[in-house]
């Protein structure tokens, strides 16, 4: 079983900074790729952002690219979310996600339903 917390979230201006972090236990992190998403009031979760183990093969949604930046420590088995210029519509819950490696990774890496691990969620509120 894999357990996935999440923190690092608050409130922020915007134009402002956060880093989400996203420690992962109960397996070795060797081998998962790990995901972003995010889910506003009244809205579809959405993708952000993930990345395979090597970190070679990293994606981003159009609305975030340039601003967030995914990256792992393995060593602290932790994903983090840099994310910089937040505007109001940044505004959500955010959630990593995670799931054992394999090839269908690099097609569906922005599906939801292509996880099976998931933390449960930190706000991110972004003031104008």
């Amino acid at each position: 079983q894999v357990q996935l917390v999440e923190s690092g979230g608050g409130l922020v201006q915007a134009g402002g900074s956060l880093r989400l972090s996203c420690a992962v236990s109960g397996r070795t992190f060797n081998n998962y790729v790990v995901g972003w998403f995010r889910q506003a009031p009244g809205k579809e979760r959405e993708f952000v952002a993930a990345n395979n183990w090597s970190g070679g093969s990293t994606y981003y949604a159009d609305s975030v690219m340039g601003r967030f930046t995914i990256s792992r420590d393995g060593a602290k088995n932790t994903v983090y979310l840099q994310m910089s210029s937040l505007k109001p519509e940044d505004t959500a819950a955010y959630y990593c996600a995670a799931n054992l490696y394999s090839d269908s990774y690099y097609d569906t890496y922005n599906y939801g339903t292509a996880y099976a691990y998931w933390g449960q969620g930190t706000q991110v509120t972004v003031s104008s």
